[in-house]
């Protein structure tokens, strides 16, 4: 047990410096393998038409959520003020953990470690393999996970416009303290705050979409390592939203009961699209 305790305490503190030369390169690399493996299965051409249809959807939400980031900055008081009334409604009921729970790790430069490198590592990098996987190896489930993250992004761009929330890491007058920027040189390059909604705190999509990778993962896997992995990627991530000081609790059960609608919202669409592709086949079938 002892030498885990060591191998824990050597792991490197956060320093995110070294992406903001390397992550383009990495997604390029990581493209790049992506048409490769369906140009080896013969199906390129089918599957890039399909991937540039995704990019179709896709890039038009990015520019919504940038458009949102423009409307907020200028609101700042109005998200301290919800930051308060959150901390106040936690207080009463009774689940005002955060600075506790912050104070417990900070004696533990692993624990802190471990929360940055998971917020960091564990959200956009893992959901672009979660998707890369269910693209090639379920792809009808890939749409109904598709829609379920555009659903609850865009109920989530609405909440983000109409009450823009600050995270804990700005209340540091209530002991929070910003784990990342305080243990890394170059904080926040794969979220640099001049591409990132600063305000953007409640629902936590950061856990809500964490969760929804981690029901995929689960309810598709086949063996049994990979639905552990499924079932602790969403537990970890909540942990490190709370002890980063990047969401409060409260956003991350809304940000789960956000994913959790944005699923069954998605299913619905399924089933709906389903039977009105069944009903022609079904009439055809009487004719005959």
């Amino acid at each position: 047990m002892e030498i885990c305790w060591g191998l824990l305490d050597i792991l490197p503190a956060f320093d995110s410096s070294f992406l903001t030369y390397a992550r383009w390169p990495l997604v390029g690399i990581g493209f790049s393998i992506f048409i490769f493996f369906n140009w080896s299965r013969g199906s390129s051409g089918t599957t890039l038409r399909l991937l540039l249809g995704e990019l179709a959807i896709i890039v038009p939400a990015y520019f919504a959520y940038f458009a949102v980031r423009g409307m907020v900055e200028a609101r700042e008081a109005q998200a301290f003020h919800r930051a308060i009334d959150i901390i106040e409604l936690e207080q009463t009921l009774g689940i005002f953990w955060e600075p506790d729970l912050q104070s417990a790790i900070m004696r533990f430069d692993w624990l802190v470690n471990v929360a940055n490198w998971t917020y960091i590592w564990g959200h956009w990098p893992v959901i672009v393999f979660a998707a890369t996987w269910l693209f090639l190896l379920h792809r009808d489930a890939y749409s109904v996970y598709r829609n379920a993250f555009l659903i609850s992004g865009a109920v989530g761009l609405v909440i983000f416009y109409a009450l823009p929330v600050a995270p804990p890491r700005f209340m540091d007058a209530w002991g929070f303290v910003d784990t990342i920027a305080e243990r890394s040189q170059a904080s926040r390059v794969l979220q640099p705050p001049a591409f990132v909604n600063q305000y953007a705190a409640m629902p936590s999509l950061h856990f809500g979409w964490n969760l929804l990778v981690g029901i995929a993962i689960f309810q598709h896997s086949k063996s049994i390592f990979p639905k552990v992995i499924g079932v602790a990627l969403p537990v970890i991530m909540f942990a490190s939203i709370v002890l980063t000081a990047n969401h409060y609790i409260i956003d991350g059960l809304a940000g789960g009961t956000l994913a959790l609608l944005g699923l069954g919202g998605a299913m619905v669409i399924r089933e709906i699209m389903q039977r009105r592709s069944a009903a022609p086949q079904a009439a055809l079938a009487g004719h005959h």
